[in-house]
């Protein structure tokens, strides 16, 4: 597979089958902004691949990990130095998952926040007409990060460039830097991301150059996943160890379907409703 950028990376954790034919069996893909992102976001999917013979998982990273904070032993390091430690660090995560293929794009973040990017669009459009997932995973449009949001609409873009008949089947936009446990009950789809916890653990902790410095990623992903377990239902006993919580897509990657704006502000207005509701009922 030749992608635009020189750096970029495609691994197949089990060789011996070309990464293209790999692609195509993967049934459950995350897309990513940076490193340590897929696991974060798509643990569910990792446990989905590992229980059922026949399902593959594939990751793709698009940035390149360049201009991430650093300190302890990683604190003197050139962002060239931070390029090559992250991409490796992806690569044991996606051995330790048992992932089909990780590809890594390695576009700097500057690239993929400027829509019609060449490499960025041409990379994507490449990726998605080489592969038709059940579940993809993406970044959710009410996320903070600027990156992870150009990331999601870059990804819509190339979707939306394809046939319908080659969309995939489902789109699910993933909590990472916002939670969304403020979305109604009725719009958001619960991840079962508590199988697999020394999997899990072992997955965020691989990223070393993101924890060493203070960043406890590795303890809080886990923690959200377990306060979204608990606090999901307030009348009932926990159904799951760990949820990871998503908007469902679908509908903009379909035919006729609102844009990603339109359809995330009426999300917005139906929890600002819904506060509005239950305050009017009890006063």
């Amino acid at each position: 597979m030749n992608f635009s950028h020189p750096e970029a990376d495609v691994f197949v954790p089990q060789p011996g089958t070309a990464p293209l034919e790999v692609l195509r069996k993967v049934t459950h893909l995350c897309v990513a902004a940076h490193q340590d992102d897929i696991e974060i976001m798509a643990q569910s999917g990792i446990s989905d691949c590992l229980d059922h013979p026949g399902k593959a998982f594939g990751g793709v990273v698009v940035t390149d990990g360049a201009g991430s904070p650093r300190s302890g032993a990683y604190r003197s390091h050139t962002d060239e130095q931070m390029r090559r430690v992250r991409r490796e660090e992806q690569r044991e995560a996606a051995t330790l998952g048992k992932y089909a293929i990780q590809i890594q794009l390695a576009h700097a973040s500057a690239d993929v926040k400027r829509s019609g990017h060449p490499g960025v669009a041409g990379d994507l459009a490449a990726l998605f007409s080489s592969c038709r997932p059940e579940v993809v995973y993406l970044h959710n449009p009410a996320d903070k990060h600027d990156t992870h949001v150009a990331v999601l609409l870059r990804c819509l873009e190339a979707i939306l460039s394809q046939a319908e008949d080659r969309r995939p089947t489902r789109v699910l936009g993933c909590e990472v830097w916002r939670d969304l446990d403020w979305l109604p009950d009725t719009e958001k789809v619960g991840l079962d991301s508590g199988r697999h916890p020394e999997l899990a653990r072992k997955l965020l902790t691989v990223f070393d150059s993101q924890i060493a410095g203070g960043k406890r990623y590795d303890t809080a992903v886990i923690g959200r996943r377990s306060a979204n377990a608990t606090f999901d239902l307030a009348h009932a006993t926990d159904r799951l160890s760990g949820i990871t919580w998503a908007i469902d897509l679908t509908p903009v990657i379909r035919s006729g379907g609102p844009s990603v704006r339109d359809f995330t502000t009426s999300l917005v207005a139906r929890f600002g409703a819904d506060v509005s509701q239950r305050l009017n009922t009890w006063s």
